[in-house]
């Protein structure tokens, strides 16, 4: 049976392991936020557009569209993206129009930074609309660093009534 000196030694070491884990996780991965967008028919415009919204990202992204009629098309100048401070004053909603969209098409809006590439694509056609979205992280270290972080935080907690032992 462990004493309790041991037990209070092996719980401080596990902390000291898991908070080292969590800055490397901050140092590789910075502090960024990012989310999946959702596109939606805008009604409220003159003219058919769409509207795309993804709530909080951070640093500031890039945002292009792009379609699967007229692929390689420049829509920088047929459409308008802003970027809104959140209440915290970190991250931003990011809103974009595209205008002058036609039906029986594919549209995607794409944002990006350095650490995500997210991605919301919508359909329409007369009769129905179609959505689909993913998120991708961009940055190899941060994913690796999370992930290494995740492994040793929970390969510590089977071994920690092993070290004990005397």
């Amino acid at each position: 049976m462990a004493s309790l000196g041991q037990v209070i030694f092996w719980s401080i070491i596990s902390i000291i392991i898991i908070l080292a884990g969590a800055i490397a996780l901050i140092i590789g991965f910075g502090i960024s936020a990012f989310s999946i967008p959702e596109v939606n028919v805008d009604y409220n415009a003159s003219s058919e557009s769409l509207r795309c919204e993804a709530p909080r990202w951070f640093p500031q992204p890039t945002v292009v569209w792009a379609s699967q009629v007229d692929q390689g098309a420049n829509f920088s100048e047929v459409s308008n993206t802003s970027f809104e401070l959140n209440s915290e004053n970190v991250t931003m909603k990011v809103v974009s129009v595209l205008y002058n969209v036609t039906v029986n098409n594919t549209y995607s809006c794409m944002i990006e930074n350095d650490i995500a590439k997210a991605t919301g694509d919508i359909k329409v056609t007369d009769s129905e609309i179609k959505r689909r979205s993913h998120l991708q992280l961009l940055n190899s270290k941060a994913s690796l660093c999370f992930s290494s972080l995740y492994i040793i935080s929970w390969a510590l907690l089977p071994l920690s009534p092993y070290l004990m032992l005397k």
